[in-house]
This record gives structure tokens, C-alpha cells and sequence, in this order.
């Protein structure tokens, strides 16, 4: 071949190597890849259009899997550091895991600066994604204000008012044994459900759920001591019917009104309209928890992982579901998800009644504990102390075990595992 010729040829060959790896890069850059489960995955896919108008040439390549199987599969990508989206959404009861990995861009950091509209958001979730050092490793998109679903009418039959059921942990025990003696329904599925809230009410500043700001365990404290003493009451006078959440009985109970409360986040009022019991649409009401246990449970969170190719278009995502009030309000009108962001909730949305609990005006309730919850810091272990705490509440409840005894053994075991 001639000299002329070669050098064109490999001219040639050099500028289509270079436009291939350019429209590759370029194919690269005009997708997103997040992750999700139910029903974040439907808020997302709500919020599309908001998204093509800011990056009409950028596609959202979503990926949603059950919850539990979500969680696996992100925690088995960060710690190969393969298969990882641009945008994970994580729930609450997983972040002090994902966190300590240390596999997550810190939001407080350029670029992303979120302590820069940390004001804009309730106090305790924000609290929830900080990490001891004081890293920010997600951005709080919905929350889970603690309340107390009761139903009206097993309530009416019994004599019992709500000012009784609520006044304090011990009359709501009373008003139990009331409702028992008149209409046979159960107070609570199962006796594990009082001290879940109870373990989240109150938590001092500076602690988390088992372990303190200096990782000191704290589950032989007055707070755990007292939760599974309520549990062992309610026990005791076959107040529960050891039942376990999500299964068919437990929904049926709330069908056939043999479970008189539920004691959960805001969004199981939607999820028993929805789905759980929606033919028992009006016997429903909503109220504070006992004692104004002011409590969170549960809450969606977004994290860029490290290894995240997009991260610039990975904070515009995250800053749209998170900081956008149009984007948090549509995702509440929709899916029941609570608003992170303040100025979301001075809509007059929360003022509309709610159908299933009998026009009552449930959001206002709801907002104000959103306001009062304490924050609450996050550990590594926590899954690991909440798995062994319930191992020993059973030992309490169905075996009889000293409660002093079984808060020290999970004391022990608990130090053990900080150990390892």
C-alpha cells in the first residue's frame, strides 16, 4: 500500500476510534442510573417530567427491586464496588449500615453543600444521615411521623375516649383491659409493637437507639427498661395477640376490628386505605402516640455512591426529589410520602379531611409531631442490637425471663459484636 495511503488510513482509523470512544462517553453521560423499591419507584417515575424539562436529553434508567432484595443488592455492589447506580435510594432502618461502609459521597462537602439549605428540611431527618464525623451520606426526601391508628367504633362499644387511650402509657394499658372486657379485640397485634415505639420516644440529644455518641451501649437503660416492662404487662393481661406485622392475620385483624390499635408512621393510614383494610373506610381515627411519644419511623433517603459516573447529574436528581416542593408534594398526594421539606408542608393540603379516617384532619396531627421528633443518630450495628433486643424480649415474654437479666445479656452480646 502506498505511504500516502497508510498514513490516511490510519488518520482515518484514529478519528473513528476517537468519535466511538466519544459517543460512548457521551451515551454514558446522557443516562442516570437509580435505584429504588416500592413506592419510591413510583415517585420517581412521577417526578420524570419535572426531570425532562430541566434535562430533556438525559435519561432516568430506574431499577426497582422488592425492599429487602434492594437493600441486599446495593450493599453487595458497594462492597465489590461493581454495578453501583449514580443515585441509590435508601430506607432509614438501613442507612447507619450503608453509612459506616463509608462507600458514599459526603453531601456537606463541595460540591453539594447541603448543610447550605439544612434549614429547609425537619430537624431530624437530617440528623438521621449524619454520621459521627459529622459526614452527610444522604439527603432526606420523606419521613415517618409516629402515630396511633385506633378504630372508633371498638373504641365507642368499649367506653373508652381517646383522651384515655392516649393520656399515658398506662392508661393506654387500662383502656386495653376495658376494650378486652367489652368487645374481645386485642389492644395491640403483638406486645413487641410497644416497645418499638417506645425504645424511639424520647431519645436524648446526642444518642441513638442503642448506642450513644461515644458507641456506649444503652439498652439497660430506663428507656429499654420501661418498654419491656409495658410489653410483659400488656402480656400478661392478654392484651396482644401475637400477631406478627404484615401477615394475613394481622390485616384481617384490622378487617374484623379484633385489633383495636396500630401504633406505626403516618403512612399506614394509606397503606390500610389502600390495601390493607379498605372496606373498613370511616372506622378509623388518628391520634399522637401515648404520653406525646413524639417518634419517627421509617423515611426514604438518596446517597451518591463514591463510584457514581454521573455524580453532577446524580446531585441534580437528589436536589429535585428532595428540595423541589412541587416534586414533595406530588410524591404526597400520591404515594402518602411525608415531606422532608418544610416548605411542602404549609400546604393547604394538610388541611383537606382524610376519607378513610372519617374526615379527620390527620396531616395537621402529623406535621406537628414531624416538628418535635428528636434526632437521632445512626450506628453501624443498629440492625444487629435491634435483632438481638427482640430475641430477648421474647425470652421475656413467652419464656418468662427476668427483664433486668435479659437487657444485660443483650448488653453483653451487643459489646461483643462492637468488639469484633
Amino acid at each position: 500500500m502506498h505511504p500516502t495511503v497508510t498514513r490516511l488510513a490510519g488518520k482515518f482509523l484514529a478519528m473513528a476510534a476517537l468519535f466511538l470512544v466519544s459517543s460512548l462517553a457521551q451515551a454514558q453521560a446522557q443516562s442516570l442510573a437509580v435505584t429504588a423499591y416500592p413506592a419510591v419507584d413510583k415517585i420517581i417515575e412521577a417526578a420524570l417530567p419535572l426531570w425532562k424539562k430541566r434535562h430533556p436529553e438525559v435519561e432516568i434508567k430506574l431499577v426497582s427491586r422488592s425492599m429487602e432484595d434492594h437493600h441486599k443488592a446495593m450493599s453487595t455492589a458497594l462492597s465489590t464496588s461493581s454495578n453501583l447506580p449514580d443515585v441509590m435510594a435508601l430506607e432509614f432502618g438501613y442507612l447507619g449500615r450503608f453509612a459506616a461502609g463509608g462507600g458514599f459521597e459526603d453531601l456537606a462537602q463541595p460540591p453539594y453543600r447541603i448543610r447550605d439549605v439544612q434549614a429547609r428540611f425537619v430537624p431530624f431527618a437530617f440528623k438521621q444521615a449524619t454520621t459521627a464525623s459529622g459526614a452527610i451520606v444522604a439527603a432526606p426526601t420523606d419521613i415517618g411521623p409516629g402515630t396511633l391508628l385506633y378504630r372508633v367504633d371498638v373504641l365507642k362499644k368499649a367506653g373508652v375516649t381517646e383522651a384515655e387511650l392516649t393520656q399515658s402509657w398506662d392508661s393506654f394499658v387500662a383502656s386495653g383491659v376495658k376494650i378486652k372486657a367489652a368487645t374481645g379485640a386485642y389492644l395491640v397485634a403483638h406486645a413487641r409493637d410497644i416497645k418499638e415505639i417506645m425504645i424511639r420516644s424520647n431519645v436524648k440529644a446526642g444518642e441513638g437507639l442503642y448506642f450513644d455518641a461515644a458507641g456506649k451501649v444503652l439498652v439497660d437503660s430506663p428507656r429499654f427498661v420501661r418498654a419491656f416492662e409495658l410489653s410483659r404487662k400488656v402480656r400478661q393481661q392478654k392484651l396482644d395477640g401475637k400477631i406478627g406485622g404484615w401477615s394475613t392475620e394481622w390485616s384481617q385483624g384490622f378487617k374484623n376490628g379484633s385489633i383495636a390499635t396500630q401504633m406505626s408512621g403516618a403512612w399506614l393510614a394509606a397503606q390500610m386505605a389502600s390495601w390493607i383494610a379498605p372496606t373498613t373506610k370511616g372506622q378509623w381515627r388518628a391520634a399522637q402516640l401515648p404520653e406525646k411519644s413524639w417518634s419517627a419511623w421509617g423515611g426514604t433517603f438518596y446517597a451518591i455512591p463514591k463510584s457514581a459516573k454521573n455524580k453532577a447529574l446524580a446531585w441534580e436528581f437528589i436536589q429535585l426529589m428532595t428540595q423541589s416542593r412541587e416534586a414533595q408534594l406530588s410524591a404526597f398526594k400520591a404515594q402518602d410520602a411525608f415531606p422532608a421539606l418544610l416548605e411542602a408542608q404549609s400546604d393547604p393540603f394538610f388541611d383537606q379531611p382524610i376519607e378513610f379516617l372519617g374526615g379527620q384532619k390527620a396531616r395537621l396531627l402529623w406535621r406537628e409531631a414531624a416538628l418535635k421528633i428528636s434526632a437521632i443518630d445512626v450506628h453501624k450495628l443498629d440492625p444487629i442490637a435491634d435483632e438481638i433486643i427482640n430475641t430477648e424480649l421474647d425470652k421475656v415474654l413467652d419464656q418468662g425471663k427476668d427483664i433486668a437479666t435479659a437487657l444485660a445479656d443483650a448488653k453483653s452480646l451487643i459489646e461483643r459484636r462492637v468488639r469484633r
